[in-house]
């Protein structure tokens, strides 16, 4: 994933035709998994800490996860309530995860030796998943591959800049990137998502070395290339020109994204701890309850969420990521119908909630649990039934008229049209307890 600014997000306001799945379902696995699992020190170590080729290399030569299982992976992705699997064939670093034709640094000849794409793809359709790829435009490990300034080597110094760059081609590059997709996406079967990353024209060092956008990927061919071998596409937004969807990445929308004043599609992809690759030593580690909130937060305004597992250099899930797929796989067994399906809703939703919404069934989210009472805006005389959505046990609502005087034992007044629900005393043991509201036709 990226540590610079990406160019500015963008999606085609014009386009239609996404296809229903993927606002249907909301909630895919991203799983990150290359050489850098075993530094185990993030992602972009060979970036942040200017490794060589030759000093990465002894990675490759030890490359052997010998507990990497395919069906458990998308086991686990699945039982979390996931439909869709996204998997890194290659990030920044170069590494091939399959028998690619085209370069010798793959996974096939490390240690390991197997086809880790075909596996993953087999594995993630038997689960009844849908399968995406994540594949870098960037390519430190390529010889054509221009030094620029987010490259490893960008602080060697001009001169041995000048001498690394020389003989570089990037339009021997761009036949290499393209030659790469067409593998990937006329070997594999159907894919359903190809995630792009990353273009970043305008990042920091662009007047020192450059950065890199669509004229250094042929994005318009490359685009082209993708639609035609896989119709049905979905296509994210980082090969600066408009994509399908916007992905944000790691922060999280407050209200529904916009490109030109029109509302689009998007996915927030998010991290587990904040890296994407496995990183042994970061403790920073999101709850349980938070990650659900994100995830029904992004529904709440059109969105999806897109969250991340970094195996480990053996190839499994490690405890904290197993522990977060389980919690959140119990949370969605109870109350998946608040997610799938869902979106926005015109209702304004009390403080310290958040609504989802699908057809005659509006879901209220409550992220802190209120003392017996909350009032909800604009639904009175609009629903005729309202149950805790995790064991379906009845919520009483009533109507208190703005007049009334607060009593002893009695409330006050709420304001016309307001709605007030009578909760429980005692939260029910979820993440987040949710209220199923029936509402009348």
């Amino acid at each position: 994933m990226t540590i610079t600014a990406p160019a500015e997000p963008q999606v085609d306001p014009a386009a239609n035709g996404l296809p229903a799945w993927f606002t249907h379902d909301r909630f895919g696995m991203f799983i990150h998994w290359g050489l850098y699992a075993l530094p185990a020190r993030h992602e972009w170590v060979k970036n942040r800490e200017r490794i060589t080729d030759e000093d990465y290399q002894k990675y490759f030569d030890h490359f052997d996860p010998d507990l990497f299982d395919a069906a458990d992976w998308a086991r686990r992705a699945r039982e979390a309530g996931m439909k869709y699997v996204v998997l890194t064939t290659k990030h920044h670093e170069g590494f091939a995860l399959w028998d690619s034709a085209l370069t010798d640094y793959k996974a096939t000849n490390t240690p390991f030796g197997r086809d880790i794409v075909r596996e993953f793809v087999d594995a993630v359709r038997a689960e009844g998943l849908r399968v995406g790829f994540y594949h870098s435009l960037i390519d430190w490990h390529h010889p054509d591959f221009t030094i620029d300034g987010v490259h490893p080597r960008r602080d060697d110094g001009e001169s041995a800049i000048a001498a690394l760059n020389e003989g570089r081609d990037m339009a021997r590059y761009r036949e290499y990137l393209h030659g790469q997709v067409t593998e990937l996406l006329s070997d594999y079967g159907r894919i359903d998502y190809l995630f792009y990353d990353f273009s970043y024209r305008d990042n920091d060092h662009e007047d020192i070395w450059g950065g890199k956008g669509r004229d250094d990927w042929g994005s318009s061919e490359l685009l082209e290339l993708t639609r035609r071998l896989q119709p049905g596409i979905i296509v994210n937004d980082r090969l600066d020109l408009p994509g399908d969807i916007v992905t944000p990445e790691q922060y999280q929308p407050d209200k529904p994204m916009e490109v030109d004043g029109v509302q689009v599609p998007w996915e927030a992809c998010q991290t587990l701890n904040g890296s994407w690759g496995y990183d042994r030593d970061n403790l920073n580690v999101k709850s349980t309850d938070l990650l659900v909130r994100m995830l029904v937060d992004g529904v709440s305004n059109n969105g999806n969420m897109l969250l991340n597992v970094g195996p480990t250099g053996r190839g499994e899930f490690d405890g904290v990521a197993r522990t977060a797929l389980a919690e959140i796989g119990s949370w969605m067994d109870r109350h998946a119908r608040s997610v799938y399906g869902a979106g926005p809703s015109s209702f304004r939703a009390p403080a310290g909630t958040v609504y989802t919404q699908n057809g005659n069934r509006l879901y209220l989210h409550l992220f802190t649990w209120p003392f017996e009472h909350v009032h909800l805006p604009d639904l009175a005389g609009r629903v005729e039934y309202a149950q805790l959505l995790n064991d379906a046990s009845e919520i009483h609502y009533r109507e208190i008229p703005p007049g009334t005087r607060a009593q002893n034992t009695g409330l006050g007044g709420q304001p016309a049209g307001t709605l007030t629900l009578t909760l429980p005393i005692v939260r029910p043991d979820v993440a987040v307890p949710v209220v199923e509201l029936f509402l009348r036709d």
